[in-house]
């Protein structure tokens, strides 16, 4: 199994288009995020499952039930293999429901990477990072939600919590030397997965090199290496 989740955090189309084309011989699954989303929308979603890819899509929803209901409906008829919902309790049972019996799999988000504790505290939550997240993977799990995103950090805990059976997927991932960006809590490739991670979410190390291809394989590498 290719454990790597490629992110196509890019304006355009026609930009993806090109980490595709540039990739798909080591790739098989690729994040759709918020940005192209609002710029190719389904449409692109639907090419690349066309081209027998297999996609991520991370929007993250998170509305009153019967909209949230209504709108999982609908990504469920696209092919999506990963679709993001909230790690709300009223959110989850909705977007199951709104799944009914697709073979898409709904991950629940529980505390977005570039969070840390005094962003919690910002958003009125006395709590560890830690905390919540275990709070909410336990919601996750009684709401029948196939799997959760998590940090890489917190992956073993979260493991512990879920059992065997749930898909856990790590953004926050980098290669040691690789720059953190906008994330607080990462971890590398091989520490992700030996925490219980069974997908990694990279994007610049991958989308921003020089030969795309070549870092991810440079990454597969690290994994059978480890």
């Amino acid at each position: 199994m290719n454990p790597l989740i490629i992110a196509l955090d890019v304006e355009t189309a026609e930009e993806a288009r090109t980490i595709v084309r540039q990739t798909a011989s080591v790739v098989d699954i690729y994040k759709v995020g918020m940005e192209l989303y609002a710029s190719a929308g389904m449409e692109f979603v639907r090419e690349l499952t066309g081209q027998g890819k297999q996609v991520f899509l991370d929007m993250k929803f998170y509305d009153i039930g019967e909209t949230v209901r209504r709108a999982v409906k609908q990504v469920a008829k696209s092919g999506v293999r990963f679709l993001t919902i909230h790690g709300s309790e009223s959110v989850m049972h909705a977007a199951v429901e709104g799944r009914g019996d697709s073979p898409m799999q709904l991950l629940a988000v529980t505390v977005l990477t570039s969070f840390d504790k005094s962003d919690l505290a910002d958003l009125g939550y006395n709590c560890s990072v830690e905390d919540l997240v275990d709070l909410r993977v336990r919601k996750a799990m009684a709401a029948r939600v196939d799997g959760i995103v998590c940090s890489p950090l917190e992956a073993s805990r979260v493991r512990a919590i879920t059992g065997a059976q749930a898909v856990l997927v790590t953004p926050g991932v980098r290669s040691a030397g690789a720059g953190a960006g906008d994330q607080k809590r990462v971890a590398t490739p091989r520490e992700a997965i030996e925490a219980g991670a069974n997908y990694l979410v990279i994007g610049r190390q991958v989308t921003r090199a020089a030969d795309p291809a070549l870092a991810v394989r440079e990454i597969l590498q690290e994994l059978v290496a480890a």
